[in-house]
């Protein structure tokens, strides 16, 4: 029996590469949900945004100052992007009965907002980040591209310091007080009404950067966020909601399942696969992998 390792390593690629930016996505996700208690369906529209404000922050087109403004000055704006997106559509309703319905009906209202406005905006033609690197690199004959290399990179890298971010930093700490328990970070003087917005923001980031990264593998489009955020919710509650741990492994691992599902079953099947996985996983551990009983 000969293993096809040509296979395997486009398996594998493919895998880890879906994995990085479905932990992106959904690591914003979970910090929202895990401090707030609410799903943010506009993340998908943020992962927008940041590839667009990339591109036209980049690209002669727009103001042609290259990646290296536009990386930088696109996950700035969107991170302040998301401190808006908190005032306007999540705070107002934050402790009224029934918020949590009410948030998720303003934050798909902001999001086909948002893509109508862009599409207004930048009109229906797709656009594409220039790559960081352009070339290949061959495994076992199998070409696998610098710009996947750099996604399965920088991925892990900023969930890496996202992690520095909440265990060492003043702020990380108070998102992780209020996340464990809300009556007992109040009582040591954190004050909630700041670290929510501050969550949006750092959960905007992240989204930024996954958008920043898809626009440089696809085309960009008003809707390339909806099906990603499709994939991160799948994540969280794989995982395990709240859970930023669990979330990141439950990424890789739906990555790979999708990968595997889609190279032998086809990519039309590979949606079902993912929800009989979900349904599974719910029956036999329903708070998730990593999720708290």
């Amino acid at each position: 029996m000969t293993i096809d390792f040509e296979r395997i390593i486009a398996i594998l690629v493919s895998g880890l590469v879906s994995g990085s930016l479905y932990a992106l996505m959904a690591s914003g996700l979970s910090l929202v949900w895990g401090t707030l208690g609410m799903f943010n369906f506009a993340h998908g529209a943020l992962v927008m945004l940041g590839a667009y404000a990339a591109w036209y922050f980049s690209n002669p087109a727009g103001l042609g100052g290259g990646l290296l403004l536009g990386i930088p000055a696109a996950i700035v704006l969107i991170g302040v992007g998301g401190y808006v997106l908190y005032v306007l559509l999540v705070k107002p309703f934050v402790g009224r009965p029934g918020a949590d319905l009410i948030v998720i009906i303003t934050t798909i209202a902001g999001a086909t907002f948002l893509q109508n406005g862009v599409q207004v905006v930048f009109g229906p033609r797709y656009k594409q980040l220039a790559r960081v690197l352009t070339g290949e690199v061959r495994f076992f004959n199998t070409a696998v591209g610098f710009q996947d290399l750099i996604v399965i990179l920088v991925a892990p890298t900023m969930l890496l310091l996202l992690a520095l971010f909440l265990k060492r930093s003043k702020l990380g700490l108070a998102i992780r007080a209020v996340e464990q328990n809300y009556d007992s970070a109040q009582l040591v003087g954190i004050n909630a009404g700041q670290v929510y917005p501050l969550t949006f923001a750092v959960s905007a980031i992240l989204a930024a950067i996954a958008g920043i990264l898809l626009g440089g593998l696809f085309f960009i489009l008003p809707t390339m966020g909806s099906e990603p955020l499709l994939r991160a919710f799948i994540v969280v509650v794989f995982g395990g909601l709240g859970s930023l741990p669990g979330t990141i492994i439950g990424a890789y691992i739906i990555g790979l399942i999708e990968s595997i599902s889609g190279f032998f079953l086809t990519l039309y099947w590979a949606p079902v696969v993912l929800f009989a996985v979900l349904i599974f996983v719910m029956i036999v551990r329903p708070t998730g992998l990593m999720g708290r009983e």
